[in-house]
């Protein structure tokens, strides 16, 4: 590329040092690790079956069913529930487990236990410790003509195992694409999750909102027989009625108690406060006051409600059973979800979001309209080549003054004369800048918004927002130091 230095982040932006840190050592290794699970189907790419994921578990004494689980399923705000769901539980003295993916910065952030990241060490270890049992489901499989497992049955496998050892007390687990067919379905969650249902992986998942609903609400499992029974619950989010429709005949199927929004729980009130918003939410149990929630935007507030819920629902929370406000309030006020419109730095103001499709951007472009007082923004998009992304830039367009599209340096990024094409049809001409790589494009996009006005003064109040991909998001927080989550 060009001789042009990369940006200069102030030492201040900079999160303070969190100790020493993963070795080389082991980060070298993590790094072959994942070059054997590279060589694997890729995690964009699901068939309809369970037998590789499920042989698996019983060779490894079906690790999944030592604990109960919460299993999330949706197309927008899954990482953001999943998280909630987990710091609540934490907040309630319970020990967990999450699963959450893609990845931001680091593989390891996909498992976590005890709200944080398994270390380097132990991602390395565990593999290790399954690379026997994977390579004989890979023979079976190869000698009945099918394929290897795939890298997403071989992190979920991981991850289940890496509970059981812990041991945790509830596992959290966000499907990977879908929901009948993902891999992590070889869990039975006491509750099911659904987050709003849009068009997304259309390729796999269906050609419509029925179609990919019907995939999602696989999740929904009639409750295995116990000593002790415990019921099924459907917490499901607001969602188009031929959605609905789907997901409540699947309750039915399923023998499941459902909770929807809207209905049985919602957000009361919603105040925007300095670094998040103040909530009233409606709860199963009741009502829930002064609730701080770090993160921005009514999107979020109605992702902590479904968390809530489902956390009320785990535990049986109900009208006359209310779980403890102060434990929910501490559980909220410590949540976090990590490139969901996080704050990077002051003077221009920079943001980084992983709105990955049209009704991410949405949400994007309708929590800076409603919540901040930009005087000029700048966008940085990059984009994965399987996403829409005129779809994306027609969210982004009413709310940004000028926009630097670029490449994420991921090999599934869409070209950036081809995003730039796109982006011209809706900015203009003049309203687009191009930059081959993110660092270049973070360079011109603080550049423009530290651009004098017509006055020769600096325009105040500006801000840039780095969006398009959870890719982007995640090389973002890289650039400005910080460490992963």
């Amino acid at each position: 590329m060009n001789d042009e230095p990369e940006p200069q982040y102030e030492a201040d932006d900079r999160p303070a040092p969190l100790g020493a840190g993963p070795s080389p050592v082991d980060l070298a290794e993590l790094a072959l690790v994942e070059a054997e699970l590279d060589k694997r189907w890729p995690e964009t790419k699901i068939e309809p079956s369970l037998t590789r994921i499920a042989t698996l578990m019983d060779l490894l004494g079906n690790p999944q069913r030592n604990y109960p689980a919460i299993h999330v399923a949706g197309t927008n705000g899954k990482t953001s529930v999943t998280r909630m769901i987990d710091a609540l539980l934490t907040a309630l003295h319970r020990r967990t487990g999450r699963i959450t993916s893609p990845h931001l910065q680091l593989a390891t952030e996909r498992i976590s236990i005890d709200n944080a990241p398994i270390t380097p060490a132990r991602y390395v270890e565990t593999y290790r410790e399954l690379e026997p049992y994977i390579g004989m489901i890979d023979q079976q499989s190869a000698a009945a003509g099918g394929p290897a497992m795939s890298k997403f049955e071989v992190l979920t496998g991981m991850a289940y195992a890496a509970f059981a050892e812990a041991p945790v007390d509830v596992a959290v687990v966000e499907t990977g694409m879908g929901g009948t067919w993902d891999a992590t379905n070889v869990i039975d969650g006491q509750v099911a999750v659904i987050t709003p249902i849009g068009l997304d992986h259309v390729e796999y998942l269906g050609p419509d909102l029925p179609s990919i609903a019907a995939e999602k609400a696989g999740i929904i499992k009639r409750a295995p027989e116990a000593l002790v029974p415990v019921d099924t619950v459907a917490v499901i989010a607001e969602q188009e009625p031929e959605v609905m429709d789907v997901l409540l005949r699947r309750a039915v199927e399923a023998d499941a108690a459902v909770a929807r929004e809207g209905a049985e729980f919602r957000v009361l009130e919603r105040a925007v406060a300095v670094g998040g918003q103040l909530l009233t939410l409606q709860g199963l149990g009741g009502v829930y006051d002064e609730i701080f929630l770090p993160l921005h935007g009514e999107h979020q507030a109605r992702n902590a409600s479904l968390a809530l819920a489902a956390v009320e629902a785990f535990f049986g929370a109900g009208a006359d059973r209310q779980l403890d406000v102060d434990a929910i309030r501490a559980g909220f006020a410590g949540a976090a979800s990590p490139g969901r419109m996080e704050r990077m730095r002051n003077a221009p103001t920079i943001f980084v979001d992983a709105a990955h499709n049209p009704a991410g951007a949405q949400a994007l472009a309708n929590t800076l309209t409603s919540e901040f007082d930009f005087r000029k923004l700048v966008a940085v998009v990059a984009v994965l080549a399987d996403k829409d992304a005129g779809g994306i830039l027609d969210a982004l367009e009413p709310v940004f003054d000028e926009i630097v599209v670029t490449s994420n340096g991921s090999p599934r990024a869409m070209e950036v004369d081809r995003l730039a094409d796109l982006a011209v049809q809706r900015f203009g001409d003049e309203r687009v800048i191009t930059a081959e790589t993110l660092p270049d494009a973070l360079e011109s996009a603080i550049a423009l918004a530290e651009q004098a006005g017509d006055d020769g003064d600096v325009i105040s109040g500006a801000g840039v927002v780095v969006t398009g991909s959870v890719v982007t998001a995640g090389a973002a927080r890289a650039l400005f130091g910080k460490a992963p989550a």
